[in-house]
């Protein structure tokens, strides 16, 4: 049992520098783990994976709210955490992120009976109509915005861009620059040229209703279910499948919601594996290599072990959110934003090669282009959206 708590801390403190260090993801740990397991030390291994999933799925919006340096599943967070960020509101905003991915985490377990006795059914179901789902959604999105044209642009050019990206083989780790030149250097360029200065932070809790909540938490719960069953679907799609309940969602919704996805997204992936043994992340990918077949004893261990990552993760990003708080005013945020650009640049030449720039470019473009036309940065998930439709549709 000591093994197994020093194997949770230890995730813990793995996720919170995946989460906060922008660029290092959980997938990179878990892919070294893979190499370095053995039978004797399998659950030990198992329970690192899981702790640091989850508690990963806390801290990993830290960086695009304060930052403005994005990954795959905290895209969408940029512009409303960003927004609140400008008003001295950014403590607030992952705060509101924080909240829910806890209340999504204890309510993906609560309801993990009922998913554990329908996933054999919904599997079938959801892997024959997702495509159409999302070719419903994305219509509805697109038709909800008031400049339909230019939305349906950005949608159909970031998706080509999404196509090429994901096909080239010279690429490795391509949303690396796709979602970073997307999301991530078009926001932080914009306001490196504009000369953004971020005000005094506001450490106070922000207020959401418990209607708020609850919408919220209901769609996210939905849109999670779907895509757990799918491969190379994510909370972004997630995201973009439940922003379609709703006429209109407020900044606070919108990150409850992110938030919550995030991390359903992440526990009903170790969910998948043990009921369909179907792996869906590359936490869960990893723990198949080691445990190709998990038992019910050791999946109620790796439950426990979610839960006790979730509450702990919670108290470590309202940590280390009051601490960035306190100090970004403290930076020229310009001269933060130029130092975040080349650290990306970087990272995307070492990691994805020098071909990845020109990813990186083209997707900044589409960003900037996307904010001089005033549409919703989320028709730039048209970049995931249209290769799933595509590779789902055949």
């Amino acid at each position: 049992m000591l093994e197994l708590f020093l194997s949770f801390l230890a995730g813990v403190v793995a996720g919170t520098i995946t989460g906060i260090v922008p660029g290092i993801h959980v997938n990179l740990i878990a892919a070294i783990l893979i190499s370095l397991a053995f039978k004797p030390y399998s659950l030990p291994l198992a329970v690192f994976i899981v702790s640091m999933s989850i508690t990963h799925t806390f801290l990993d919006f830290l960086p695009s709210i304060f930052l403005g340096a994005p990954d795959e599943d905290t895209a969408l967070s940029i512009l409303p955490g960003h927004k609140m960020l400008l008003k001295g509101n950014g403590y607030g905003a992952l705060r509101l992120t924080a909240i829910g991915s806890l209340l999504g985490l204890f309510l993906a377990m609560i309801l993990l009976p009922f998913f554990i006795f329908f996933s054999s059914h919904l599997y079938g179901f959801i892997r024959k109509f997702m495509g159409y789902i999302l070719i419903f959604i994305s219509t509805v999105l697109i038709l909800k915005e008031r400049k339909k044209f230019f939305a349906l642009f950005i949608f159909l050019i970031s998706g080509i861009l999404g196509l090429i990206t994901l096909n080239f083989p010279l690429i490795k780790q391509p949303l690396l620059p796709l979602l970073n030149g997307l999301f991530g250097t078009s926001l932080l360029t914009i306001s490196f040229i504009q000369k953004v200065k971020i005000p005094k932070q506001k450490l106070k809790k922000e207020r959401i209703s418990k209607k708020e909540t609850i919408k919220a938490l209901s769609s996210s719960v939905f849109s999670s279910t779907l895509v757990s069953f799918l491969p190379g679907i994510g909370a972004s799609q997630a995201a973009v499948i439940s922003s379609s309940f709703w006429k209109r969602i407020n900044e606070k919704m919108f990150l409850v919601m992110l938030g919550s996805i995030n991390t359903i997204v992440m526990a009903l992936s170790f969910s998948v594996l043990y009921t369909v043994g179907k792996s869906r992340t590359g936490s869960a990918a990893a723990i198949q290599r080691i445990l190709p077949t998990i038992t019910s004893k050791e999946f109620i261990t790796l439950v426990l072990f979610m839960i006790l990552s979730g509450i702990l993760s919670f108290f470590l990003c309202d940590f280390f959110g009051r601490f960035f708080a306190r100090k970004i005013t403290r930076i020229n945020y310009r001269w933060l934003c130029f130092s975040i650009l080349m650290l990306i640049f970087i990272i995307t030449v070492t990691v994805s090669g020098p071909l990845a720039l020109l990813v990186l470019v083209c997707g900044t473009s589409i960003g900037i282009l996307t904010h001089c036309l005033g549409i919703r940065k989320m028709h730039m998930m048209g970049c995931l959206l249209v290769p799933t439709i595509i590779n789902t549709l055949s």
